[in-house]
């Protein structure tokens, strides 16, 4: 059963602003199967929930039970379940237990106001359960409840702490068995039968423990919270995580917050557990979506990605320093190389003389054209975009979002182009029927109908940078023990290619990329 544990009626606490009847009304709706109601220092009589019931017309299994909130001695507010008499605010918890010995005592949002309950508290013998999630933390606040759970394995809840309409029933707690009445329920606490109910999926990531954290029902609204919570296991990593989580909260205040153009929302930090928080995001990458998506449905998935990258490099921001791309790059591209030279790789000359080429370009474009640098977002590819819908029966909600700023610098637009016409080819090498039918065309024409005043060599650009990326991406198959297989071998000539290109857009060979 899922259960609404702890809300407040304007009936009986002067601090909320909903009726109970509404509230009755509201976390029905959200699909729960019951709920408590928790009023300061107050019991509903049973006359009046039964009163309530007919009027708000709900089913009979649909639990309206009382309990309590009381401000303890000790520990401050409590959840009181099962007593039958009400407590004045400072009671001590052990003459709350004396005087209710089959309540459940449950400690109310522990961790509000940044507090850091000890493990002694959290197991406090006269406590039945704590409640962890509650609308009354932050979210760094309910990840730290989560995170003690986890470690000391004590009975846990989930309330809403509901003093509105708008966030009622956000956080339930499970019960494994049915309940009918306050003193089965207070007995479940009691025997640890009960948990807060909420989805958390661990994700892959190397350089991090990463957990992706789904809050609550789905209910008619399909409002749930999602975050992802990202602890990183060295300083050198969190660095680099906590760089890249601050470009994303700035380039959110530009404008990419919400509406169809969006990054996660960095929610928190803690640098005394290298902990990041961000916002969780309903969808899917392009990758996934292209793979299943009918023909028009996927050139609009790309489209739209090649919109989002557009409108990045047309706010034409600089978060960090301008000399920060060329030293990074310069190792970056000395690092692929060493990487054929450790295995001895019979292509290590051919590769030598790709990145001799490349470093030489990206040397004289410095140099001729240092304007040219911009905020880009340095790995943009299918899998580092998600393509989501706020509502999934609102087609206008539609959304597309970039993840994964760890190596967003100052750099030339066309990098983020050239990699990710590279990227796409090689991601979707195996599924021919993606490549047919989402030509690099329909990425690059919509990013220059949207993109304001490209360089005038914009496109021997791009090639350069397709050309750089193929580089990585070889290097990456050594690294990952492929050295050997024939996908090596076809991204260095389509480096090569690329390279050549080049070479005919100084010729004049290659279209220019006109303004606009």
């Amino acid at each position: 059963m899922l259960i609404e544990m702890h809300c407040h009626t304007r009936e009986h606490s002067a601090c909320s602003h909903i009726g109970a009847l509404e509230l009755i009304e509201r976390v029905f709706a959200k699909g729960l199967q019951g709920v408590v109601f928790t009023d300061h220092h107050f019991l509903w009589d049973p006359l009046e929930l039964a009163r309530l019931r007919r009027q708000a017309g709900v089913p009979d299994h649909f639990l309206i039970l009382s309990g309590q909130e009381t401000c303890s001695a000790e520990l401050g507010d409590v959840l009181i379940y099962g007593a039958r008499e009400t407590f004045a605010r400072g009671t001590p918890l052990a003459r709350i237990r004396q005087s209710a010995p089959d309540a459940a005592l449950v400690w109310a949002h522990p961790y509000r106001k940044q507090r850091l309950p000890t493990a002694a508290k959290l197991n406090h013998p006269l406590l039945d359960a704590i409640e962890i999630f509650n609308s009354n933390h932050t979210v760094r606040e309910n990840s730290r409840g989560l995170c003690d759970w986890h470690r000391h394995r004590f009975t846990a809840i989930a309330g809403t702490d509901t003093h509105g309409a708008d966030y009622a029933g956000l956080y339930p707690t499970i019960f494994d068995h049915p309940v009918k009445t306050i003193d089965e329920l207070a007995l479940e606490i009691r025997r640890g039968r009960c948990r807060p109910f909420f989805k958390e999926i661990p994700r892959a990531g190397s350089k991090s423990q990463v957990t992706e954290v789904t809050f609550g029902a789905k209910g008619q609204d399909e409002v749930r919270e999602r975050i992802i919570i990202q602890t990183l296991d060295s300083s050198y990593k969190w660095r680099s995580a906590e760089r890249a989580h601050k470009i994303m909260a700035a380039i959110a205040a530009q404008g990419f917050s919400e509406g169809r153009f969006r990054v996660p929302r960095a929610i928190d930090e803690d640098p005394a557990t290298r902990t990041l928080i961000q916002q969780g995001l309903r969808g899917k990458s392009l990758f996934d979506k292209l793979l299943k998506a009918p023909v028009e449905d996927g050139q609009h998935f790309v489209r739209l990605a090649a919109c989002w990258l557009a409108r990045l490099h047309n706010g034409r921001l600089q978060l960090t320093p301008a000399g920060e791309f060329a030293e990074r790059e310069q190792k970056r591209l000395e690092n692929y190389v060493k990487r054929f030279r450790e295995i001895d790789h019979p292509h290590t000359r051919r590769a030598e003389e790709i990145m001799e080429r490349i470093a030489a370009e990206e040397q004289r474009l410095g140099v001729e054209q240092p304007e040219l640098l911009i905020q880009g977002h340095g790995d943009y590819h299918p899998k580092n975009i998600f393509i989501g819908q706020d509502n999934l029966d609102n087609p206008n909600t539609l959304f597309v979002a970039a993840i994964d700023f760890e190596s967003s610098f100052r750099l030339p637009p066309a990098f983020d182009v050239g990699c990710f016409l590279a990227q796409f080819r090689n991601q979707f090498f195996r599924h021919p029927q993606v490549l047919e039918n989402c030509p690099e065309a329909v990425f690059l024409d919509a990013y220059l109908e949207h993109r304001e005043t490209p360089a005038a060599d914009f496109l021997r650009q791009v090639e350069l940078y397709r050309a750089r990326t193929n580089l990585g991406i070889a290097a990456f198959l050594i690294k990952v023990g492929l050295g050997d297989s024939a996908d090596l071998w076809r991204v260095l000539v389509e480096a090569e290619q690329a390279l050549t290109m080049v070479d005919g857009a100084s010729s004049g060979q290659l279209p220019e990329a006109g303004a606009g």
